[in-house]
């Protein structure tokens, strides 16, 4: 009946559950420590709640023993309620453009992938790989990237892994023990993880730091604005990426034409191509376009949302047709991380803080990136990336004012790195998809993601270092 009884000593699990009340007792026990506390110099009342509310927020968002939606909302309940900032004020932020971006976002890249276009054209590419085993392992490679360009990298591992894993088992491959097997499922996580960072559209990560960066500073960045900062970082990234992929476990196979047989068959189920993936390939680029060219003027949010009318509009998609693409956990955790970097940086917290911390011994913008670049990457081994952002963003940004740096080169220097998450399953989702396949391992993942961390961190610092002033970002 597909029961499981649990073996495991009565003392144990009694203890297993009292643990965790007792966590909860004694971080509640700190939290209210540190709001009761006598008031320390430089720090405004309403600064030292949000302190608290910060590192409440913390321990839950590094722990991750509630989903990281709800420590958000109980950011959302605790501003407020501690004087922080006012009710009206808190959930206006909710509203933030960013947010809206992200939820149309989502629904595009949902009618994207329910119309069938990405999966023909994922299929069509790698049926074009020939017979060369490096051939069909760069198609995959590069295929995820680009496509992590235009839709969340999440979905596209999700979409690429069943197509993957296909091929893997018409080659043949041993799980855990194939070379190869090991190459095909890491090229698609990384291929994601590179291409992911190029463009907004990526991943939330970068709308969340943009979001942050205007509600404390009033400074953005535009969508075409990024991906010229951004793009020479992904581009080296891949070749890097592909270097120490083929050297990194050894190919034991010579063809992968059995492989064809398997995306021959998908494509031919698949039919012809129908109207709905003409329509929405054609709304989906018409978007991007104007998102290049009025996203400044008309803003990136209300764009992807015409968008998203236009879609229901055409009757290109039922709202019960793309739901199940829409994370709302994402847009609430992201809505709750604007709100509590707005109020580390409106009570003056985050600039306190950032003095107290690290402000001693940096003492200019290139330390300052060089800094918060290697803590990102860092913090995203075992955190995700999206906390990482919500965490050092708003001490970052206070750190700024005390030298006058440029508070966008700060958002760069974590949004960026934060989607470099090379090391762990829990860095990112591509990662924890592909240790799902068992064909690689924790191990194998961690040895080489150490590498590419180290190589992201000096890439990321040269092209800050000398491309950025050549396109107008000033530090």
């Amino acid at each position: 009946m597909g029961v499981k009884i649990d073996r495991r000593p009565i003392w144990l699990l009694l203890a297993l559950k009292g643990l965790r009340t007792f966590f909860f007792i004694a971080i509640f026990a700190a939290f209210l420590y540190v709001v009761w506390m006598p008031l320390p110099d430089g720090l405004t009342p309403e600064g030292k709640n949000a302190i608290a509310i910060f590192l409440l927020c913390l321990v839950f968002w590094v722990s991750n023993i509630i989903p990281l939606a709800v420590t958000s909302i109980l950011a959302m309940v605790l501003v407020p309620l501690l004087g922080v900032m006012p009710r009206d004020v808190v959930y206006g932020l909710f509203g933030n453009e960013a947010v809206f971006f992200i939820l149309g976002a989502f629904i595009l890249a949902g009618a994207v992938m329910h119309s069938g276009l990405s999966n023909r054209i994922a299929l069509a590419i790698m049926e074009r790989s020939g017979n060369s085993p490096k051939g069909l392992l760069l198609r995959i490679y590069l295929l995820a990237a680009i496509l992590s360009c235009f839709m969340s990298e999440h979905a596209v591992a999700a979409m690429l892994f069943p197509i993957v894993f296909e091929i893997a088992k018409g080659l043949e491959l041993r799980p855990g023990k194939s070379g190869y097997g090991k190459l095909l499922f890491l090229s698609l996580a990384w291929g994601c993880i590179i291409g992911g960072i190029a463009t907004f559209l990526g991943g939330a990560r970068v709308p969340l730091a943009v979001g942050i960066l205007k509600e404390t500073t009033g400074a953005t960045i535009g969508f075409f604005e990024y991906s010229v900062a951004v793009m020479p970082i992904a581009v080296i990234m891949l070749a890097i990426g592909y270097f120490v992929l083929t050297r990194s476990f050894k190919c034991e196979i010579t063809s992968v034409a059995k492989a064809h047989a398997v995306l021959e068959k998908r494509i031919h189920a698949m039919g012809k191509v129908t109207y709905n993936e003409y329509a929405v390939g054609a709304v989906l680029i018409l978007t991007i376009i104007a998102w290049i060219i009025w996203g400044h003027s008309r803003g990136l949010a209300t764009i992807a949302l015409f968008s998203v009318v236009v879609l229901f509009i055409l009757k290109l998609v039922r709202w019960k047709d793309i739901e199940e693409y829409v994370n709302w956990g994402i847009i609430l955790m992201y809505g709750g991380a604007i709100i509590l970097g707005t109020a580390l940086e409106q009570s003056g917290a985050a600039y306190w803080l950032a003095d107290r911390l690290v402000g001693g011994w940096i003492t200019g913008p290139l330390l300052a990136v060089a800094f918060f670049s290697f803590l990102t990457l860092l913090f995203t081994i075992g955190i995700s990336n999206a906390a990482v952002i919500a965490i050092l963003l708003p001490v970052a940004i206070g750190l700024t004012s005390s030298f006058g740096m440029n508070p966008t080169v700060v958002a760069y220097a974590i949004a960026v790195p934060a989607g470099l998450a090379f090391c762990l399953p829990m860095s990112t989702p591509a990662n924890a998809i592909i240790v799902a396949s068992n064909y690689i391992s924790v191990r194998d993942m961690a040895k080489i993601g150490i590498i590419m961390s180290l190589c992201a961190w000096i890439v990321f610092n040269l092209v800050a270092r000398y491309y950025w002033p050549l396109v107008g970002i000033q530090f």
